[in-house]
């Protein structure tokens, strides 16, 4: 790759900080690997994820985006509700062309979402950077395509 390196967002949901950290350092090493560079941004919640990504691609600035964030099942149904609607936001950007990583953790206990999100175990933050890493290739594959055969109206 000759000039800059692309540029991908990384929109980290921090109320689980150890969490966040170790699917952060994964999602890095992958794509300092590819050659990608990347700018951090912290939220309070996966809440609020969506909307930083959307804000973010509205900027111009970043050839994709990746979503990190935990979320541990409690005692009430405050637990399906952000798992249903950040998954559909998330969803929506990624449907509106935003290639997209999706890193929030729907688990049941702290235990478990560490051992997703620890490196030497399942490191699904390796998983998500490589997913975006697909999606911003697709983009391309496809952009290249149309470049090609434009229609004629």
């Amino acid at each position: 790759m000759s000039g800059p390196r692309p540029t991908v967002l990384i929109v980290e949901a921090r109320y689980y900080d150890e969490i966040a950290t170790h699917l952060a350092n994964s999602v890095i090493a992958t794509l300092d690997k590819a050659g990608f560079d990347h700018e951090r941004v912290d939220v309070p919640g996966v809440f609020e994820v969506p909307a930083a990504i959307m804000i973010g691609m509205l900027s111009g600035q970043y050839i994709g985006a990746v979503a990190l964030g935990c979320v541990i099942r409690g005692e009430t149904d405050h637990y399906d509700h952000i798992c249903r609607e950040s998954s559909r936001a998330l969803m929506e950007l990624s449907m509106e062309g935003v290639a997209l990583g999706f890193g929030i953790l729907t688990c049941e206990t702290y235990a478990q979402a560490l051992d997703r999100a620890d490196v030497a175990r399942k490191n699904k933050g390796a998983e998500v950077a490589a997913a975006v890493l697909r999606m911003i290739e697709l983009k391309d594959q496809f952009s290249e395509f149309n470049d090609e055969h434009e229609l004629v109206e």
